[in-house]
């Protein structure tokens, strides 16, 4: 189930629902006697107006946030809920009018109460949302916003530290991996021979030089083993940060967080830290 599927029109549903379970615990009767009985003390009003109604706030709900419409006897459980609604404000109205019905009173007059009140408010809320919902684009809109997506780093820049990220935390290419960071060591080894030391200017790299980086896709990616089998080993999520360590024609080797590599065939769009 998908709760930011659920939409205004659902949410005013949802209101409405637990507006009508409050009044039901309320008194039917505004005078009927010393020991006023609630809904829940009349089987036939509880049913037919109170649970009448939380079946299809229910109904409406979960239909809404199935990935897939589901049937009940050939009927849409979002239509059966709101068949539901519309039963429970009818009922409600009904009853109002006639609050007694076929109660003996002991010749009182009775009058409705505060939980007949307040359930047909409820009610009719209830009807109108569901009604209303597929018909108003102002009740379409989604109940749950949903989150923004993080703003892409400009190419080149440094993206914040944290783990997962080349920063403070996280290994430097130039660095093995989970080692510290020495200025000027290459990736996975001690300084060589002829490479630049710290304070020293670094004379441009050759075109055809490899320098360790690290990048992000955009959407998750399969890794496979560096033998050539199509078996991937891991897959490469969107947000992570991985340090490719060589380059294979068009391809990346790539080291994840729990060290293993292994090749990336599908470069296109990857995001350089």
């Amino acid at each position: 189930m998908n709760i930011r599927s659920l939409t205004r029109g659902d949410g005013v549903v949802i209101g409405a629902a637990v507006l009508l379970f409050i009044a039901s615990f309320l008194d039917t009767y505004g005078n009927g006697g010393s020991n006023v009985p609630n809904a829940w003390d009349n089987l036939g009003l509880l049913m037919s107006m109170y649970i009448g109604g939380f079946a299809g706030a229910a109904l409406i709900v979960v239909a809404r946030a199935l990935p897939q419409p589901r049937k009940v006897v050939g009927l849409d459980l979002g239509q059966l809920g709101v068949a539901l609604s519309v039963f429970s404000a009818w009922t409600a109205f009904w009853t109002i009018i006639d609050p007694a019905g076929s109660v003996d009173t002991g010749g009182f007059d009775v009058e409705s109460g505060a939980g007949l009140i307040l359930g047909l408010i409820a009610a009719l809320l209830l009807a109108a949302g569901a009604i209303a919902t597929p018909l108003l684009p102002a009740l379409q809109a989604a109940l749950i916003p949903a989150p923004r997506p993080v703003a892409p780093q400009p190419y080149g820049a440094q993206p914040p530290g944290g783990y997962g990220y080349p920063g403070a935390g996280a290994p430097q290419p130039g660095q093995p991996y989970g080692g510290q960071p020495q200025p000027g060591q290459p990736y996975g080894g001690q300084p060589q021979p002829g490479q630049p030391q710290p304070g020293q200017p670094q004379a441009p790299q050759p075109a055809g030089d490899f320098s360790p980086f690290w990048f992000a896709v955009p959407v998750a990616r399969p890794l496979f083993a560096e033998d050539g089998s199509q078996s991937p080993i891991a897959e490469l999520a969107p947000g992570t940060w991985y340090l490719a360590v060589e380059q294979r024609g068009a391809n990346l080797v790539a080291q994840t967080q729990d060290g293993r590599r292994g090749v990336l065939q599908d470069t296109s769009g990857i995001q350089r830290g």
